[in-house]
């Protein structure tokens, strides 16, 4: 029996007759559970916590049934997410006609000059593939303001009338580090990319408070019923993201102090409000057992989908561009400035970058930062490490660098990102197995609500990589696939080290957090290709049953 050493006499939960794989290396393998309060206290055979089964208030037989540590989803944009359920759904539209008639529909349910958002509409999914415009929605739209993404975020598209309340017209000038697209004759047609898109954020109502908390609640809801009992919030998107990323923040203390939360949030915000942060002494790692405070989210360039992210070499498909740089890196030493006072006030830093010219100067800023700030256990991030350098993989591990990367995207990219950066780039493209070898930290999240955030679905990504469309039933790249069992480490043991809690999260460990999983199937076992079958049966946190499944309900989809 592997415990702590010492604990006092009653158990709160029992959980026996299982397969627990419990990410610790110490007992990787045991059948049974004891947890006291909000912490596993004894982990073993049937046999060695058999004497606790007559004290324990609860005692559940797992009938064979695989428990694994709660998922830990190292990158979600949270209250994003549950706003986007209540949302018009634009993610399975499989062309412009049927954008426009299912925005059609949903307007009509709701009130004249509401604001319709989200959305997350993806053109690569249409033959021929083409950019929605303001003129496809706007008959359909007159008496609402639309401004819908795309499903990266990085892109968005206004109608006439969100365009008119923003005051953007054909004399707006351009953004640096953002394009707003034109037609021939100089008007914009609707679309905006990466810092263009603050044109039109500024004139969005911020969330009310009821608003804030019914969409964080289904986001909740959402999280448990995927056994995902951590996520690290990259905040909210937009030139309000700031803004609205604090009130989110007070959200989740307010929902802890009444009861009403479950799910531990590593929340992050913008690098540009290090200040804000640094000065009220907060540093990383800051928790309060259910939030964690102390981190700040930098972008370096944009998204595939969006040609924003930013390459060495022109797009393949779009010659005319290596895509962009972000706002914020078009200062390269600006943007160094920022993240060296953000270190030095002791908060982690976590940076977007997808294209391989991001990765590379983000990892050679990383490199300057730690010489020049000196050593210390900062765990700096990398978030998407999309498309890689064969040169820049070994540096990751080289200089700590943690890979912070989202396995479903490989599996929706991987229909059409070769005829956008061409054969050779592709082989670099979501490099998990070469980025392990190396030696580096790779933890797993979902994007959501980018994609979906199931992390059974993002472990079947990172097997098998098999595209949404069937076209390469025996992986995209498949050199760069990884084992079921390097997947469930990097959703819980990894991501719990990306966000600096390993010593209490990450593993069924004694004196760690009662959080964890019931899996209905054994992952470890079945052919991968099965995986998405596999239902979550219960979640666990804090040692309290917070989502059950019922039997009539088995959810497969990843949408």
């Amino acid at each position: 029996m592997y415990s702590v050493s010492t604990f006092p006499a009653g158990i709160d939960l029992l959980l026996r007759n299982g397969k627990v794989w419990t990410c610790d290396p110490h007992l990787p393998l045991a059948e049974a559970v004891a947890v006291q309060g909000h912490r596993i206290v004894a982990v073993g055979s049937n046999a060695e916590l058999e004497p606790f089964a007559e004290q324990a208030e609860r005692v559940i037989d797992l009938q064979g049934r695989l428990l694994l540590p709660g998922f830990n989803d190292a990158h979600v944009h949270f209250y994003i997410g549950g706003d986007t359920l209540a949302s018009v759904n634009l993610r399975e539209v499989k062309s412009p006609q049927e954008l426009r008639e299912t925005l059609r529909q949903y307007v009509q349910t709701r009130a004249p000059g509401e604001w319709i958002l989200n959305g997350s509409w993806d053109h690569e999914r249409w033959d021929p593939v083409q950019l929605p415009t303001a003129a496809l929605i706007d008959a359909v739209t007159p008496d609402h303001p639309v401004w819908i993404n795309r499903s990266d975020g990085h892109m968005k598209l206004a109608n006439s009338l969100a365009m008119r309340l923003a005051g953007v017209d054909r004399n707006t000038p351009d953004v640096p580090g953002g394009e707003i697209v034109r037609d021939d004759a100089g008007n914009p047609t609707g679309i905006f990319k990466d810092a263009a898109n603050r044109l039109v954020d500024h004139a969005i109502p911020l969330p009310s408070k009821a608003h804030m908390r019914s969409a964080l609640l289904a986001a909740q809801q959402y999280a448990l019923e995927n056994g995902v009992t951590s996520v690290q919030d990259m905040g909210v998107l937009g030139s309000r993201g700031a803004e609205t990323m604090a009130e989110v923040i007070r959200t989740y203390q307010e929902l802890d102090l009444a009861g009403e939360w479950h799910v531990r949030v590593s929340a992050h915000l913008p690098l540009p409000e290090w200040q804000r942060l640094g000065h009220a002494g907060i540093r990383a790692r800051m928790n309060t057992g259910r939030l964690q405070l102390g981190g700040v989210k930098s972008f370096s360039d944009g998204s595939l989908g969006s040609t924003t992210a930013w390459f060495f070499e022109p797009y393949t498909d779009a010659p005319h561009t290596c895509g962009l740089p972000s706002e914020e890196m078009l200062d390269g030493e600006a943007m160094y400035a920022r993240m060296r006072a953000a270190d030095a006030a002791g908060l982690q830093l976590v940076i977007h970058a997808i294209g391989d010219r991001a990765n590379s100067a983000v990892l050679d800023l990383c490199e300057r930062l730690q010489k020049e700030n000196g050593p210390l256990d900062r765990r700096l991030r990398i978030e998407h490490a999309q498309h890689l350098r064969r040169e820049d993989i070994a540096r990751f591990a080289e200089l700590g660098v943690i890979a912070s990367v989202q396995p479903y995207h490989a599996l929706d990219d991987g229909r059409w990102a070769e005829r956008r950066i061409g054969p050779e780039r592709v082989k670099n493209t979501y490099a998990f197995r070469s980025l392990l070898d190396a030696g580096a930290t790779v933890a797993f999240g979902s994007d959501w609500w980018v994609a979906p955030i199931s992390p059974l679905w993002g472990i079947f990504a990172a097997v098998t990589r098999r595209t949404l469309d069937g076209q390469f039933p025996d992986g995209w790249v498949p050199e760069e696939k990884v084992t079921v069992e390097e997947a469930v480490h990097a959703y819980t043991v990894a991501a719990a080290y990306a966000s600096g809690e390993e010593e209490i999260k990450g593993s069924i460990t004694p004196g760690k957090l009662a959080d964890l999983v019931i899996l209905s199937g054994d992952i470890f076992l079945i052919d991968p290709v099965r995986i998405p079958e596999v239902t979550v049966d219960a979640t666990i946190s804090d040692g309290q049953f917070v989502y059950e499944r019922r039997s009539d309900k088995t959810p497969t989809s990843p949408n």
